[in-house]
Parts: structure tokens; sequence; C-alpha cells
């Protein structure tokens, strides 16, 4: 950049690991500090918690943190620490204690704690949010919404999980094995196919089972004359149309579950956001179920185009198909039994009627009617998000304001923390598998920068011994 004169005097300057280790080091604490330093001028706080195996078999916790700053609530990455023995409720809050004692953060203004459902977050005597509420009595815990969607979609007919068990058999066959796998990708490539090759089904990730089917379908005449060549028994499965029906609903469902899903994602997804998401999706697979049961298929275009092209009955897959769509309305009412009418009014206060069970108190509902009646806040609402819009009225309206960040700064998901394992994965390979990852991880994840300028300034010598 400046020169070859320069780069050869550059040359000559050790830069040993532990230089370029130090470096992080300090990045990583300024980034740190001023992490800290907001959470510590924020009067509420929420924690968004997760736990994971790295590469080198270590359990470790991963914490995020949101809290207001300046006109916004703010999403960043807290720590991320080994576990030292087991994966425990009682483990998992030792280390976030201490790192809260170190910090001195007043565990009393957490607000909320979103996590997975899992026996050591939710134990009722040595959980983690169990212990962490009796720090934090404020604290209230919400199970991670991404997590009930893809476990109220687990459920289904058996016939329906039959067809779901042989269509990974059949991507097995062909993916896991390199020979099958180039021999189906010439395959594809000859026959104009608009894919090379098909998707391995994980069962952890999120969208995985409605990207495999969908792509199965896509390229089910490929398979089909494969599978034919190969002479392989899962074969009969792909000529039976019946099954190949019963493949496409699942590839559309799936599809449509991985739309809700995506659509849970983010940073800006509270829980308003997604609870009218999901209402959204129920309201949708009533409908789906009456359409059914009226004998039209027309909402899922894959499964209705195997249908017309194999000249098959309706009859011989609408019972199953009303089935599962009843059975997943069902369970979508038991994993979302949140009530977020009486808090309406933090959505938008100015299409809110006040009412005996909105636990507004009477000053309240006072503040409230001065806020609805003033006409340039009502145009402003449309232009900010609510964390904005609360945040910039507290002046005016403090228990008001007060009173929504406790219901918005809360997650509403560990998308976050899923981000942050896969960054993990990638940071911390096999390669470096000893690596003490937080002060790379907190770098590579946080959207604070470090203070550069103060770091140097604060160094006498640029390059000390080492």
């Amino acid at each position: 950049m400046i020169g070859e004169a320069a780069a050869a005097k550059l040359h000559p300057i050790p830069l040993s690991d532990n230089t370029v280790a130090r470096r992080i080091s300090d990045m990583a604490l300024d980034v740190k500090d001023q992490v800290i330093d907001a959470i510590k001028e924020s009067k509420v706080f929420a924690l968004q918690i997760d736990e994971s195996t790295d590469v080198a078999s270590c359990a470790q916790v991963l914490v995020y943190v949101r809290y207001r700053e300046c006109l916004d609530i703010k999403e960043e990455f807290l720590f991320c620490r080994p576990l030292p023995a087991r994966a425990t409720g009682e483990e998992m809050f030792t280390i976030m204690n201490d790192f809260m004692r170190e910090n001195d953060i007043d565990w009393t203004r957490c607000c909320g704690i979103c996590s997975d459902g899992a026996r050591a977050m939710t134990g009722r005597r040595s959980g983690l949010i169990t212990r962490i509420q009796q720090v934090a009595p404020a604290a209230v815990w919400s199970h991670c919404i991404i997590h009930r969607q893809a476990l109220a979609a687990k459920k289904m007919p058996e016939q329906l999980r039959t067809v779901l068990n042989e269509a990974v058999l059949i991507v097995n066959f062909i993916k896991a094995r390199a020979l099958n796998s180039c021999l189906f990708s010439i395959l594809c490539e000859e026959m104009g196919a608009h894919y090379r090759g098909l998707l391995l089904h994980t069962e952890v990730r999120w969208l995985s089972r409605g990207k495999v089917l969908t792509r199965l379908c896509e390229l089910r005449e490929e398979i089909l004359l494969f599978l034919a060549d190969a002479k392989s028994p899962l074969l009969r499965h792909m000529e039976d149309m019946t099954w190949v029906a019963k493949l496409a609903y699942l590839a559309d469902i799936f599809d449509r579950m991985n739309m809700l899903n995506a659509s849970l994602q983010g940073k800006e997804c509270n829980v308003f956001v997604a609870n009218e998401r999901v209402t959204a999706f129920r309201n949708k697979l009533d409908l789906w179920a009456t359409r059914v049961d009226q004998g039209s298929l027309e909402m899922f275009s894959t499964v209705e185009d195997v249908m017309t092209r194999a000249d098959l009955p309706l009859d011989t897959i609408l019972p199953v198909i009303s089935e599962h769509l009843r059975g997943m309305c069902r369970q979508f009412g038991e994993h979302f039994t949140e009530d977020t009418v009486k808090h309406e009014w933090i959505r938008n206060p100015f299409l809110f009627n006040p009412t005996p069970s909105d636990g507004l108190s009477i000053h309240e509902k006072e503040a409230l009617a001065d806020l609805t009646a003033d006409r340039e806040l009502q145009q402003k609402i449309t232009r900010v998000s609510i964390g904005s819009f609360w945040l910039s009225v507290e002046n005016e309206y403090q228990t008001l304001t007060e009173k929504a960040m406790v219901k918005l700064t809360p997650s509403s998901s560990t998308y976050m923390c899923e981000s942050g394992f896969s960054a993990l994965t990638y940071i911390k390979n096999k390669y470096r598998s000893r690596l003490a990852v937080e002060d790379d991880l907190r770098l590579f994840l946080s959207t604070q920068q470090p203070r550069i300028s103060r770091l140097c300034a604060q160094r006498a010598q640029h390059h000390p011994s080492h």
C-alpha cells in the first residue's frame, strides 16, 4: 500500500503469534468494556442463552445480551466460556454468576431470559433458569419460539413419517456414497436438471427437512432413472405415485414451515411480531384443512401437480393430509399459549382501547390518553421501530416507557446464539481445536468496534519485546 521501500523496512520487524494473540485480546477487551458500560447504563437488560459442543468435544455456553442504547434496543455478544465438567444448570449458572460479579453487573435489572427447553435450562430445582430467577426475581423466562415451532411440526401421521424416513434413505443412498453422488451429478448434468445433486438431511438444522424434500421432488425423474440403473430396492417407492404424492405434500408443507421459521429469525423480531406471525400460520393451517376437506389442493402446488399428472383420485391422499393439518393446528395451540392482547398498547397505543384486564393503573391510562391524542407521535410510530418509539417519549411518559421496555427488551428466540455457534464452528475448527475462542468470537460477532486510537495511545512502545 505504501510502496516497496516501506515494505522492506517493515519486513524485518518480528510479529510473533503471541503478538497477534495479544492484539486480539486487547481489542476484544476494549469491545467488552464498551458493552459492559452500556449494560450498566441501561435500566433493564435481557439474556439469550444456549449451550453446545465444539469440535474438541468441549461444552460451551454462549450468552447474548439485549439492552437499550440511546434510542434503540441493541443486541450484543456477551461471552462464550467452556464448561469445566458437566453441562448442568448449576455449572452454567456458576459461570454466568462469576461473569456478572467480575464485571459488577446487577442481576436485579435482568428482566428476561430466553433459552431452549432442555432440562439443564428448565429444571425446577437446579435448572439454569431457576437459579437465575433466585438472584433476578424480575426475570421472566421465555422458551425460544423457533424451537417451539420445530417441536410443533415434529408430530405427523405414521403414513407420512414412513414416507419421510424412506425419502431420507433414498437421499443417503445417493448423497452419502461418493461414487453414487458423482454418478448422479453426471446424470443430472446430462439431463439438463437445474441442480447437480441432493441435500443431506440434518435433524438439528431448522430448514433442513423442507429443503431436502423440495430438492428430492424437483429431481424425482433423475432419481428414478438412477435407482433403476443401480437396481436399488428403493426404486419401488419412486415408482409408486401415491408415495410420490405424499412426498410432494411433505415438500409443500415443510416449505411453508420453512418460510415461517425464516420469518422468526433476525434481530428485529420481538415478541409481538413473532406471535403475530405464528398466529397467522395457525389461521392458515385451519384454512388449508378446511379446503382439503372440501376436496381442494390448490394451496399445495407440488402435490396438486403430481395428482394431476398421475391421474390419482383425491381420496387416496386427502384423509392423511387433513389429519396432518388438524394435528399440527392442535400442536401449535399447545406450544404457543401466550396472550399478548393485554399488552397490545405497547404494539400500537393509538389502536388500543383500555379494558379492566389490561394491567394498567388509572395514572398509566391517563398518560396513555395524553399520548394517543398527540398527532405528531401518531405519525412517528409508523416511521420507527416500537422500541425506538417508546424510548423517544421516555421524558414525557416515563412510567409507560419503563413498562413497555420490560416487554420489548427480552428476546423471542435464541437465533443470535445459534448464529454464534455457527461462527464458533468456523473459528474453532480441527486445525485450531485448542483455541481459547472467546476473544476471537467477540471480535467476529460483535457490532461494537474497538477504539484503535485509544488502544494505541495507551502503549508507550509500539513493539514491546516478546
